[in-house]
């Protein structure tokens, strides 16, 4: 089915909207020229127009995660490494993006730079209006991060990690307490709030993770690798965890290798290989493009050398 590019009408109170121009594609939404926004794609992104709708009412839904050709050459040696190559990418507010690839494919290295670790070669990532190459700090007030190599002090208790992390991130003090107790009863780590981390099981140091990157409430999430190592019990919390960020509006890329658990976890994916994004969009667009019905069969097909350009919806 062809792309067609075309103006459109929309209420009133989108009236700043109302030049922007879209594509429509075949995503299960529809929009009229004449009758505004009709029937749509839960939280399909438009790119380059910087919002996205998300359900049936098609509600407007700004971006909140940018990243605008990253590009990241390591000097081993005498040799050069393009460990991320030209990656653009836009996550909406309330949208899970999957960044997914095999190891090595540059996924935590797009991680980084957006969290603003790793200066990039090029390009930058954008976060809540704020640009990792002109204000990283303020990019990591806007963040949050789970990573399977994040850990927990072991000779603070829970409560003391989190109120750790509270001043870390400038929390007003008259907040903290309330803050620590929506997330004791979110994630039921009350039981064991003034016990020493050191003293916790797998999965509630887990959990104290899990609230400790939600301790300032940030409106974008990042995710790496978050369920490796865990077993089923463990893969579960990830999952709930992920379903409350969309259910609560944070835009969420979820970095990892495991492609059964992105389908579950994903709205819209984006397949890194060898630091290309290679292949871009939805579930039904992906299987559409490729012809494959899982995301392991696409990604198989993708990494051919032939496979080289970016395609997005």
């Amino acid at each position: 089915m062809a792309k067609r590019t075309f103006e459109y009408r929309l209420p009133r109170e989108w009236r700043h909207l109302r030049q922007h121009k879209l594509r429509e594609s075949h995503l299960g939404f529809s929009i009229s020229p004449t009758k505004g926004i009709g029937s749509c794609h839960l939280r399909t992104v438009f790119y380059g127009t910087g919002f996205s709708l998300t359900g049936s009412r098609g509600i407007v839904n700004h971006r909140m995660i940018r990243v605008a050709e990253l590009t990241r050459i390591f000097e081993i040696g005498p040799r050069s490494l393009r460990a991320v190559d030209g990656v653009s990418f836009q996550v909406a507010k309330g949208e899970v993006y999957g960044l997914l690839g095999p190891n090595g494919a540059g996924k935590t290295t797009t991680l980084r730079m957006i969290l603003g670790l790793l200066r990039p070669s090029s390009g930058f990532g954008e976060v809540g209006g704020y640009r990792t190459d002109e204000n990283p700090l303020a990019v990591k007030r806007v963040l949050g991060l789970v990573s399977a190599g994040t850990g927990v002090y072991q000779w603070l208790t829970s409560r003391e990690v989190l109120e750790f992390f509270a001043e870390l991130y400038g929390m007003d003090e008259s907040l903290v307490e309330d803050r620590i107790e929506q997330l004791s009863e979110l994630f039921g780590i009350r039981e064991f709030l003034d016990q020493r981390c050191g003293t916790l099981s797998t999965g509630q140091k887990q959990r104290v993770s899990l609230a400790r990157a939600l301790m300032h409430d940030p409106p974008a999430m990042l995710l790496d690798e978050p369920t490796r190592g865990l077993d089923i019990v463990g893969s579960k919390v990830i999952f709930d965890y992920v379903a409350h960020l969309r259910d609560q509006g944070k835009a969420v890329i979820v970095c990892t290798h495991r492609l059964d658990e992105a389908q579950r976890l994903c709205d819209r994916f984006g397949l890194l290989n060898q630091g290309r994004l290679v292949l871009e969009g939805s579930l039904d667009f992906l299987r559409e493009e490729t012809g494959c019905e899982s995301l392991a069969e696409m990604f198989l097909s993708l990494i051919r050398p032939d496979k080289t350009a970016t395609r997005q919806i």
